[in-house]
């Protein structure tokens, strides 16, 4: 191996770990958002399923399940106080 193999490899790789940089960041993001979105949902059914005994419902779907995956506990009790006050 000469000179100009191993410089062109390093700097593949280093190009590797910048453009890794950039775009891996957004990917957890997005990733931990989903994440999120999901246990939101599940706080939706579980308060469905506790509300079933007083009349309660709050819509499951991508709305609302966003809205708890974003804010977390607080947007779960949004969604309720919201519900209670259209009711």
């Amino acid at each position: 191996m000469n000179n100009n193999n191993i410089i062109t490899y390093l700097a593949c790789i280093c190009f590797l770990f910048i453009f890794g940089r950039i775009f891996i960041v957004p990917i957890k993001k997005v990733l931990k958002l989903v994440l999120n979105s999901l246990l939101g949902g599940i706080l939706i059914y579980i308060i469905n399923l506790v509300g079933a005994n007083f009349d309660f419902h709050i819509g499951l779907n991508v709305f609302t399940s966003g809205i708890v995956g974003i804010l977390g506990i607080p947007g779960a009790i949004f969604l309720v106080a919201v519900k209670l006050i259209l009711k």
